[in-house]
């Protein structure tokens, strides 16, 4: 995003950034640690070709690659700490001895992978210039406020939810309704003596997609919804089940507030919280 990538490559500070392109400063923040624990936690099993491939295609070429270059192509890449480690493995590692091919078919499999690597490149930067594109419509909605006030919700996952239950306030009859078209809602069958509780598998896949990560996010930031999981988990629910029943609780929220205008409001979606025990000083 674009936000993120002014952070990186200017290092202004991000309540700096957030400020003059209207985000919250702790949402920017994560957005920017989450882009450099991504960076940083790229395999040194996939970054010597990756290097070699931009660098220099054929394998006669990526061997002759000095260090300076490999390092400059790693902090190109964002790479922070390590840098010149890095760089004298990967050298090593382009350098090792390995099963060759004829010269002609080296230098066309390297074309190739430039041609991929350019695709994949522009492929990265549309991603970024749609994301730019949706922040800015969706930062315009009369919704937007009260979507973001909720914990684990940020812009994009934000805008998703709005894309997918829309902003037709007579859509859905009630929250039971929102709950079964996301797929939160169980489903309960009876047969004789028989009942069984399942989950919904007929549902909108988009809007379940973006309710695990809203649910996961959320019990960082949101102590009732931390709680919440919590019970859930102790009363028996595994992890995605516990997520589910969560996000159903955010939904019935989510559809309260969007009728009457409300923002989130911790002690009104959580009345109720476990008691935390604390050490005597």
């Amino acid at each position: 995003m674009r936000c993120v990538r002014i952070v990186i490559e200017t290092g202004k500070p991000i309540p700096e950034v957030a400020e003059e392109l209207g985000v919250h400063p702790r949402t920017l923040h994560s957005w920017v640690s989450r882009r450099r624990r991504n960076r940083s936690a790229s395999s040194h099993r996939s970054v010597p070709s990756f290097i070699g491939a931009e660098l220099a295609p054929p394998p006669a070429a990526a061997a002759k690659l000095s260090t300076a270059r490999i390092e400059t192509a790693l902090r190109r890449a964002d790479r922070i700490r390590g840098v010149k480690e890095s760089a004298a493995e990967l050298r090593t590692i382009l350098q090792r001895p390995h099963l060759r091919q004829d010269p002609l078919v080296e230098q066309a499999m390297g074309t190739q992978a430039q041609r991929l690597l350019a695709t994949l490149d522009a492929e990265c930067v549309s991603v970024d210039q749609l994301a730019d594109a949706c922040l800015d419509a969706f930062r315009q909605h009369p919704d937007y406020e009260v979507i973001t006030s909720f914990p684990g919700l940020a812009d994009l996952s934000g805008a998703r939810v709005l894309a997918d239950i829309g902003d037709d306030r007579a859509r859905f009859a009630d929250a039971r309704c929102l709950k079964a078209f996301a797929g939160s809602a169980p489903v309960t069958r009876t047969s004789g003596r028989s009942t069984v509780v399942t989950h919904r598998r007929v549902k909108n896949d988009r809007l379940a997609s973006v309710g695990f990560t809203w649910a996961f996010s959320a019990l960082v930031g949101s102590p009732g919804a931390r709680a919440h999981y919590d019970r859930r988990r102790a009363a028996g629910d595994r992890h995605a089940a516990a997520l589910r029943n969560l996000f159903n609780r955010f939904l019935g929220c989510l559809y309260h507030c969007l009728q009457y205008g409300d923002l989130y409001a911790e002690m009104t979606a959580f009345p109720i919280l476990e008691p935390v025990e604390t050490a005597a000083a």
